[in-house]
């Protein structure tokens, strides 16, 4: 247990000295009842169904699969969704979930347990507020892609558009191509991986956590500072980023890594002439 407490704090995971009431939560394997939701439904893995979605509203596909999970059903597909607006949310229940084709704005948004993929592309504000699970699309992502993502693994293995991350908590974001400007805007804890090219303000008033860069950064925001690369750290992106058969062009070895400068931790302390430095 010492050797995992030492390697947590190697990667960064125990920078911030919590004061109050923690944020730091213990189980006993003992509390299964307390794993679910007492809403959730015992779903068979194995026990598959699909359904074409193409004259189906937003609420009748999210109806259809909740019917689906009620029954028993483990294994969902959606084929012809049609970039529908609002699909797939507020999924509390383990399930294998499947779209193909594209999702529109705020897909997938409030899950916490489902492993989805999405064969198509996603709009705006795609898995915001996730809280565990797996939602991995296959080509490209709108902006605020996971704003507030609390945890999980949210993966694009395209290209995504602006404020990736934006205020995000925890869980693990990973691009498999570029994201724009602003990405990680208020990032709180957590880490965000991106194998291509980053835009303008990158970090921007991040808190805490951690963003991984394999391309070019066009410029750093406030209070966003390179950070210095461990074995520990090398190791972990190998291990995730091979999850998903995901590779930076310049080799994970070359990767960039940036953190929290802190200064802006006690902003409100500081002096105006202080202020002025630190934006």
């Amino acid at each position: 247990m010492a050797s995992l407490d030492h390697k947590s704090h190697d990667m960064g995971l125990h920078a911030e000295q919590l004061a109050g009431r923690t944020q730091q939560r213990f189980f006993s394997a003992t509390e299964e009842e307390n794993f679910t939701y007492p809403w959730s439904h015992e779903v068979d893995f194995r026990l598959a169904e699909e359904f074409d979605a193409d004259t189906m509203t937003a609420t009748e596909i999210n109806l259809k699969i909740r019917e689906l999970m009620q029954n028993g059903v483990g294994t969902i597909t959606v084929r012809n969704p049609r970039a529908r607006h609002g699909v797939g949310v507020g999924i509390l229940n383990r399930l294998n979930l499947k779209f193909e084709g594209s999702l529109g704005y705020f897909g997938c948004g409030l899950v916490d347990g489902p492993n989805i993929h999405i064969t198509g592309r996603v709009g705006w504000s795609c898995a915001e507020n996730m809280m565990a699970g797996t939602v991995v699309i296959d080509h490209n992502a709108g902006s605020t892609f996971g704003a507030a993502i609390r945890g999980g693994d949210l993966v694009c293995r395209g290209d995504v558009g602006s404020r990736t991350g934006i205020d995000q908590k925890g869980g693990t974001i990973l691009i498999g191509g570029r994201t724009g400007a602003f990405s990680g805007f208020m990032m709180q804890r957590g880490r965000m991986i991106v194998c291509g090219d980053a835009g303008k303000n990158l970090g921007d008033s991040m808190y805490d956590g951690t963003i991984y860069v394999g391309g070019e950064v066009e410029d750093l925001g406030v209070d966003c500072v390179p950070g210095e690369m461990t074995d520990i750290e090398l190791d972990w992106l190998t291990a995730k980023l091979g999850m998903y058969d995901m590779e930076p062009a310049c080799g994970i070895a070359n990767m960039k890594k940036f953190v929290a400068g802190k200064q802006l931790w006690n902003y409100d302390n500081l002096e105006p002439s202080e202020k002025k430095l630190v934006l």
